[in-house]
């Protein structure tokens, strides 16, 4: 008898384990659709950012057979606060609905897929999102849990995966993925300070950050955190401003279309020489002292631009 009883514990335990994380994919038939299996969640940034952007009823419809990642209410306020707002309501509130919709069908799949699926499916896959006549892609690593790359470089983690509706499958994630072609440059830097703070507190205090979240377009190579942290100090506002500025261009020049080799006007009034690399490098960048720079990533895509990482912030001439 007490076998009997403790292995209907263990049993009763492990039932409710599973409910609580989501259920497997192997769950008897879900009743709730996408947007009631978020509202039984309390992911209420996302439905609000959903019911704006006037996607709450394709996240509904039965027909639909789709995979979210559904960004938890902590991962909307990480975005705002880093992007300026009080919090995600205000985030919400204050973007147009059109944004919201880019940002929304970003974390989409147009197919079902679990975690498995996922992390079987290839290292990108194609959002609901489209930009720039074809559909945006995420990066999908799998292993221990399924990670997902954003278009800022930023990887979120699947914290509760196989959540299953009827019209789809549901993956919480811990960070809201930025997709390309909606946030200006500056604001492609605040949504991953793990790369760009350093990046985005220089451009802050050379006074740059409104220029830089104009019309443009600009092309910006961006230096890492760990760049910038063995780079000279001390420098003058002034200087500091001609070294920000060497790392623009005054129009949009995609990695497709880099004139490798020729010497290249910067904001700066400078010259800065773009060379092609060798496998795995992707190209260097000459600057005025003696070692290159290497461009560690290209296009990441802006709404007014396009960044592409460097692991070296680049020197300038800066007088006497």
């Amino acid at each position: 008898m007490k076998r009997s009883f403790l292995k209907f514990l263990v049993l009763s335990s492990v039932v409710a384990i599973a409910s609580a994380c989501g259920g497997s994919d192997d769950d008897d038939d879900p009743s709730d659709n996408i947007v009631e299996v978020a509202t039984n969640a309390n992911l209420t940034a996302l439905l609000a950012a959903a019911e704006k952007a006037g996607l709450a009823d394709d996240l509904s419809a039965d027909s639909a057979r789709l995979t979210v990642f559904a960004p938890t209410d902590a991962a909307f306020n990480t975005l705002a606060e880093r992007l300026g707002f009080a919090d995600a309501t205000a985030m919400v509130g204050a973007l147009p609905a059109e944004a919201l919709a880019s940002i929304l069908t970003y974390h989409v799949l147009p197919t079902r897929l679990n975690a498995s699926q996922l992390a079987a499916g290839g290292a990108t896959q194609a959002t609901s999102y489209s930009f720039d006549g074809s559909a945006a892609t995420l990066g999908i690593a799998g292993g221990s849990g399924v990670t997902v790359t954003d278009a800022v470089l930023g990887q979120a983690t699947v914290t509760t995966a196989n959540v299953r509706a009827t019209n789809g499958i549901v993956h919480v994630v811990d960070r809201v993925l930025v997709p390309p072609g909606v946030l200006n440059v500056v604001q492609m830097a605040q949504a991953n300070p793990d790369a760009f703070s350093s990046l985005v507190g220089a451009v802050v205090s050379a006074d740059l950050a409104t220029t830089l979240s104009g019309e443009g377009p600009f092309t910006v190579f961006a230096p890492t955190n760990t760049a910038f942290a063995a780079a000279p100090t001390g420098l003058t506002t002034p200087q500091l401003t001609t070294v920000l500025t060497y790392h623009v261009l005054g129009s949009q020049v995609l990695s497709s279309a880099i004139p490798f080799g020729t010497p290249v006007n910067t904001v700066a009034g400078q010259n800065i020489t773009i060379n092609a690399g060798t496998a795995p490098v992707i190209a260097t960048i000459t600057d005025t002292t003696a070692a290159p720079a290497t461009i560690t990533a290209v296009d990441v895509r802006a709404s007014n631009g396009v960044i592409h990482v460097i692991d070296k912030v680049l020197i300038p001439s800066l007088g006497s």
